[in-house]
Protein backbone atom coordinates (compact mmCIF):
# COMPACT_ATOMS: atom_id res chain seq x y z
CA UNK A 1 0.00 0.00 0.00
CA UNK A 2 1.56 3.28 -1.13
CA UNK A 3 1.79 6.04 1.47
CA UNK A 4 0.53 9.47 0.45
CA UNK A 5 -1.26 12.62 1.53
CA UNK A 6 -3.04 15.39 -0.34
CA UNK A 7 -4.44 18.51 1.28
CA UNK A 8 -5.38 22.16 0.81
CA UNK A 9 -4.89 25.10 3.16
CA UNK A 10 -7.28 28.04 3.17
CA UNK A 11 -6.68 31.16 5.26
CA UNK A 12 -9.39 33.82 5.66
CA UNK A 13 -8.68 37.08 7.45
CA UNK A 14 -10.71 40.10 8.52
CA UNK A 15 -9.61 43.13 10.52
CA UNK A 16 -10.36 41.29 13.77
CA UNK A 17 -10.54 37.54 13.05
CA UNK A 18 -8.58 34.79 11.29
CA UNK A 19 -9.96 31.43 10.21
CA UNK A 20 -7.96 28.68 8.50
CA UNK A 21 -9.02 25.23 7.38
CA UNK A 22 -7.20 22.17 6.01
CA UNK A 23 -9.17 19.46 4.18
CA UNK A 24 -6.99 16.43 3.42
CA UNK A 25 -6.82 12.77 2.53
CA UNK A 26 -3.99 10.52 3.76
CA UNK A 27 -2.91 6.92 3.51
CA UNK A 28 -0.40 5.22 5.80
CA UNK A 29 -0.02 2.06 7.85
CA UNK A 30 -3.47 2.51 9.36
CA UNK A 31 -5.18 2.68 5.98
CA UNK A 32 -6.80 5.55 4.13
CA UNK A 33 -8.70 8.31 5.96
CA UNK A 34 -9.55 11.96 5.44
CA UNK A 35 -9.82 14.88 7.81
CA UNK A 36 -10.66 18.54 8.27
CA UNK A 37 -8.54 20.67 10.61
CA UNK A 38 -9.83 24.08 11.67
CA UNK A 39 -7.54 26.75 13.10
CA UNK A 40 -8.69 30.06 14.58
CA UNK A 41 -7.17 32.79 16.72
CA UNK A 42 -8.07 30.79 19.84
CA UNK A 43 -8.25 27.05 19.07
CA UNK A 44 -7.68 24.06 16.79
CA UNK A 45 -10.32 21.45 15.96
CA UNK A 46 -9.95 18.24 13.97
CA UNK A 47 -12.66 16.06 12.49
CA UNK A 48 -11.88 12.64 11.00
CA UNK A 49 -13.85 10.96 8.23
CA UNK A 50 -13.69 7.65 6.39
CA UNK A 51 -12.07 7.85 2.98
CA UNK A 52 -15.42 7.18 1.27
CA UNK A 53 -16.39 10.74 2.24
CA UNK A 54 -13.61 12.22 0.08
CA UNK A 55 -14.05 13.26 -3.53
CA UNK A 56 -11.97 15.52 -5.80
CA UNK A 57 -13.50 17.05 -8.92
CA UNK A 58 -11.33 19.47 -10.87
CA UNK A 59 -10.67 22.36 -8.44
CA UNK A 60 -13.13 21.20 -5.81
CA UNK A 61 -12.72 18.90 -2.80
CA UNK A 62 -15.69 17.27 -1.07
CA UNK A 63 -15.54 15.69 2.39
CA UNK A 64 -18.98 14.60 3.48
CA UNK A 65 -21.28 17.63 3.32
CA UNK A 66 -18.32 20.00 3.12
CA UNK A 67 -17.05 21.55 -0.09
CA UNK A 68 -13.86 23.48 -0.85
CA UNK A 69 -12.73 25.19 -4.04
CA UNK A 70 -12.03 28.35 -5.99
CA UNK A 71 -15.56 29.66 -5.48
CA UNK A 72 -15.42 29.27 -1.71
CA UNK A 73 -16.02 27.02 1.28
CA UNK A 74 -19.28 25.37 2.37
CA UNK A 75 -19.20 23.79 5.84
CA UNK A 76 -21.68 21.55 7.62
CA UNK A 77 -20.15 19.60 10.52
CA UNK A 78 -22.20 18.25 13.41
CA UNK A 79 -20.09 16.15 15.79
CA UNK A 80 -20.27 15.68 19.52
CA UNK A 81 -19.02 18.94 21.01
CA UNK A 82 -18.43 20.56 17.63
CA UNK A 83 -20.90 22.24 15.28
CA UNK A 84 -19.65 24.20 12.31
CA UNK A 85 -21.86 25.68 9.64
CA UNK A 86 -21.57 28.44 7.07
CA UNK A 87 -20.46 29.65 3.67
CA UNK A 88 -17.48 31.77 2.62
CA UNK A 89 -17.38 32.94 -0.99
CA UNK A 90 -14.18 33.88 -2.81
CA UNK A 91 -13.64 36.41 -5.61
CA UNK A 92 -10.79 38.02 -7.56
CA UNK A 93 -8.35 35.15 -7.15
CA UNK A 94 -4.61 35.77 -7.68
CA UNK A 95 -3.05 32.61 -9.15
CA UNK A 96 0.66 32.41 -9.92
CA UNK A 97 2.04 32.77 -13.41
CA UNK A 98 3.36 29.17 -13.27
CA UNK A 99 3.81 26.31 -10.81
CA UNK A 100 5.64 27.40 -7.64
CA UNK A 101 7.79 24.23 -7.82
CA UNK A 102 9.19 25.20 -11.22
CA UNK A 103 11.27 22.37 -12.73
CA UNK A 104 11.08 20.44 -9.43
CA UNK A 105 7.43 19.73 -10.26
CA UNK A 106 8.73 17.20 -12.81
CA UNK A 107 11.02 15.29 -10.41
CA UNK A 108 9.50 12.03 -9.12
CA UNK A 109 9.65 10.68 -5.57
CA UNK A 110 9.78 14.06 -3.78
CA UNK A 111 8.48 13.72 -0.22
CA UNK A 112 6.38 16.90 -0.49
CA UNK A 113 5.21 19.06 -3.37
CA UNK A 114 3.71 22.50 -2.87
CA UNK A 115 1.11 24.40 -4.86
CA UNK A 116 -0.17 27.95 -4.53
CA UNK A 117 -3.66 28.39 -5.92
CA UNK A 118 -4.24 32.03 -4.93
CA UNK A 119 -1.89 34.48 -3.25
CA UNK A 120 -4.71 36.87 -2.40
CA UNK A 121 -8.44 37.10 -2.92
CA UNK A 122 -11.56 38.54 -1.31
CA UNK A 123 -13.64 36.58 1.20
CA UNK A 124 -17.28 37.23 2.03
CA UNK A 125 -19.59 35.24 4.27
CA UNK A 126 -20.00 33.78 7.72
CA UNK A 127 -18.90 30.65 9.59
CA UNK A 128 -20.34 29.68 12.98
CA UNK A 129 -18.24 27.43 15.22
CA UNK A 130 -20.12 26.32 18.35
CA UNK A 131 -22.16 29.55 18.26
CA UNK A 132 -19.09 31.78 17.75
CA UNK A 133 -19.39 33.78 14.53
CA UNK A 134 -16.58 34.47 12.09
CA UNK A 135 -17.79 37.18 9.73
CA UNK A 136 -15.93 38.33 6.61
CA UNK A 137 -16.96 41.38 4.60
CA UNK A 138 -14.38 41.95 1.86
CA UNK A 139 -11.90 40.05 3.98
CA UNK A 140 -8.71 38.65 2.49
CA UNK A 141 -7.88 35.05 1.65
CA UNK A 142 -4.97 32.81 0.70
CA UNK A 143 -5.07 29.26 -0.75
CA UNK A 144 -2.29 26.67 -1.12
CA UNK A 145 -1.86 22.90 -1.11
CA UNK A 146 0.59 20.08 -0.43
CA UNK A 147 0.93 16.50 -1.62
CA UNK A 148 3.45 13.70 -1.21
CA UNK A 149 4.08 11.29 1.65
CA UNK A 150 5.77 13.33 4.44
CA UNK A 151 6.31 16.89 5.55
CA UNK A 152 9.99 17.96 5.53
CA UNK A 153 12.03 17.04 8.60
CA UNK A 154 12.91 20.70 9.19
CA UNK A 155 11.22 23.68 7.60
CA UNK A 156 9.98 27.23 7.95
CA UNK A 157 6.70 28.33 6.41
CA UNK A 158 5.17 31.76 6.69
CA UNK A 159 2.36 33.65 5.01
CA UNK A 160 1.02 37.17 5.44
CA UNK A 161 -1.81 39.11 3.86
CA UNK A 162 -1.51 42.87 4.03
CA UNK A 163 -3.05 45.98 2.49
CA UNK A 164 -0.97 46.14 -0.67
CA UNK A 165 -0.15 42.51 -1.21
CA UNK A 166 0.73 39.09 0.13
CA UNK A 167 3.85 37.10 0.91
CA UNK A 168 4.52 33.36 1.19
CA UNK A 169 7.86 31.74 1.97
CA UNK A 170 8.80 28.10 2.57
CA UNK A 171 12.34 26.96 3.37
CA UNK A 172 12.92 23.26 4.00
CA UNK A 173 15.44 20.46 4.29
CA UNK A 174 14.95 18.43 1.11
CA UNK A 175 16.17 14.82 0.78
CA UNK A 176 16.85 13.80 -2.81
CA UNK A 177 18.90 11.00 -4.37
CA UNK A 178 20.80 10.33 -1.13
CA UNK A 179 21.69 13.94 -0.33
CA UNK A 180 20.02 16.81 1.53
CA UNK A 181 19.79 20.45 0.47
CA UNK A 182 17.91 23.55 1.58
CA UNK A 183 14.99 24.11 -0.77
CA UNK A 184 13.35 27.52 -1.08
CA UNK A 185 10.10 28.62 -2.66
CA UNK A 186 8.42 31.96 -2.09
CA UNK A 187 6.33 34.68 -3.67
CA UNK A 188 5.91 38.35 -2.89
CA UNK A 189 2.78 39.84 -4.42
CA UNK A 190 3.17 43.61 -4.24
CA UNK A 191 0.75 46.05 -5.86
CA UNK A 192 -0.29 43.40 -8.38
CA UNK A 193 3.26 42.39 -9.35
CA UNK A 194 4.64 38.90 -8.65
CA UNK A 195 8.20 38.52 -7.37
CA UNK A 196 9.26 34.88 -7.24
CA UNK A 197 11.98 33.52 -4.96
CA UNK A 198 13.16 29.94 -5.47
CA UNK A 199 16.11 27.57 -5.40
CA UNK A 200 15.73 27.05 -9.14
CA UNK A 201 16.17 30.83 -9.61
CA UNK A 202 19.32 30.96 -7.48
CA UNK A 203 17.82 31.73 -4.06
CA UNK A 204 19.89 30.84 -0.99
CA UNK A 205 19.25 31.04 2.74
CA UNK A 206 21.79 33.38 4.35
CA UNK A 207 20.32 32.80 7.82
CA UNK A 208 17.94 30.35 9.50
CA UNK A 209 18.09 30.78 13.27
CA UNK A 210 16.36 32.39 16.24
CA UNK A 211 13.01 32.18 14.41
CA UNK A 212 14.39 34.34 11.62
CA UNK A 213 14.92 33.40 7.99
CA UNK A 214 16.79 35.53 5.46
CA UNK A 215 16.82 34.76 1.74
CA UNK A 216 19.00 36.29 -0.98
CA UNK A 217 18.49 35.92 -4.73
CA UNK A 218 20.52 38.09 -7.06
CA UNK A 219 19.33 41.62 -6.23
CA UNK A 220 16.42 40.45 -4.05
CA UNK A 221 16.41 40.00 -0.29
CA UNK A 222 13.51 38.74 1.82
CA UNK A 223 13.56 38.53 5.60
CA UNK A 224 10.84 37.03 7.81
CA UNK A 225 11.09 37.07 11.60
CA UNK A 226 8.71 35.51 14.11
CA UNK A 227 8.58 37.97 17.00
CA UNK A 228 5.86 36.48 19.20
CA UNK A 229 3.99 33.25 18.53
CA UNK A 230 0.55 31.92 19.41
CA UNK A 231 1.17 28.27 18.58
CA UNK A 232 -1.47 25.56 18.22
CA UNK A 233 -0.78 21.90 17.49
CA UNK A 234 -1.68 20.54 14.06
CA UNK A 235 -1.34 17.03 12.69
CA UNK A 236 1.00 16.45 9.76
CA UNK A 237 1.99 13.37 7.72
CA UNK A 238 4.88 10.96 8.15
CA UNK A 239 4.76 8.33 5.41
CA UNK A 240 1.10 9.20 4.88
CA UNK A 241 0.04 8.73 8.50
CA UNK A 242 -1.06 11.84 10.42
CA UNK A 243 1.13 11.10 13.41
CA UNK A 244 3.44 14.11 13.47
CA UNK A 245 2.56 17.20 15.48
CA UNK A 246 3.66 20.60 14.20
CA UNK A 247 2.91 24.00 15.67
CA UNK A 248 1.32 26.79 13.69
CA UNK A 249 0.68 30.36 14.71
CA UNK A 250 -2.18 31.26 12.40
CA UNK A 251 -2.10 34.85 13.62
CA UNK A 252 1.04 36.11 15.30
CA UNK A 253 3.48 39.02 15.61
CA UNK A 254 6.08 39.00 12.83
CA UNK A 255 8.29 41.27 10.76
CA UNK A 256 8.83 41.20 6.99
CA UNK A 257 11.41 43.09 4.99
CA UNK A 258 11.74 42.97 1.21
CA UNK A 259 14.40 44.78 -0.79
CA UNK A 260 15.21 44.86 -4.50
CA UNK A 261 18.42 46.28 -5.95
CA UNK A 262 19.15 47.93 -2.60
CA UNK A 263 15.77 49.65 -2.45
CA UNK A 264 13.44 48.75 0.42
CA UNK A 265 10.06 47.82 -1.06
CA UNK A 266 8.49 47.19 2.35
CA UNK A 267 9.56 46.74 5.96
CA UNK A 268 6.75 46.26 8.46
CA UNK A 269 5.57 44.46 11.57
CA UNK A 270 2.15 42.82 11.80
CA UNK A 271 0.15 40.84 14.31
CA UNK A 272 -1.77 38.90 11.64
CA UNK A 273 1.05 36.79 10.19
CA UNK A 274 0.99 33.00 9.98
CA UNK A 275 4.12 31.05 10.89
CA UNK A 276 5.42 27.49 11.28
CA UNK A 277 9.03 27.30 12.46
CA UNK A 278 10.20 23.68 12.56
CA UNK A 279 13.96 24.14 12.48
CA UNK A 280 16.11 23.02 15.41
CA UNK A 281 13.35 20.92 17.04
Amino acid sequence: MKSFFYGWYFKCQSDTQTFAIIPAIHQGKGGRTCSIQIITDTEVQKVSFSSENFCKRKKNLFIGKNRFGQKGIWLDIDEEGLKIKGVLKFSQMSPLKYNIMGPFACIPFMECRHQVWSMRHFVNGKIIINKKKYIFSDGLGYWEGDEGYSFPREYVWTQCLFQEGSVMLAVADIPMFGIHFTGIIGVVLWKGREYRIATYLGAKASEIKNKTVKIVQRGIKLEAQLLEDTEYRLQAPINGSMVRHIRESVTCHARYKFTKSGLTIFDFETKTASFEYEYGK
